[in-house]
């Protein structure tokens, strides 16, 4: 595995706050950014399901599906678009 450096100059305030949490989880500042950019990952990922996500830009562009659009379609067609037989 190859060591990478992480440089970083932080200003003052994320400095402080960066410190504070390597404090409270008794790791390396370089741990920390690494904890809180995980955990900032899964919240954004876990914010909302593909299906809200989904709803949330159709509203936002008022788009309406129809009836036949909510309908998934038949396996074959997937196929077909995956080139598999």
């Amino acid at each position: 595995m190859a060591l990478v450096a992480l440089v970083a100059r932080l200003d003052r305030p994320t400095d402080r706050l960066t410190r504070a949490f390597a404090k409270v989880e008794g790791v390396r500042i370089t741990e920390a950014i690494v904890i809180a950019m995980r955990e900032a990952l899964e919240r954004w990922r876990n914010r909302e399901t593909p299906l809200e996500t989904a709803a949330r830009l159709r509203a936002e562009f008022g788009i309406e599906l129809s009836k036949q659009a909510r309908n998934p379609l038949p396996r074959p067609v997937y196929d077909q678009l995956a080139c598999e037989d």
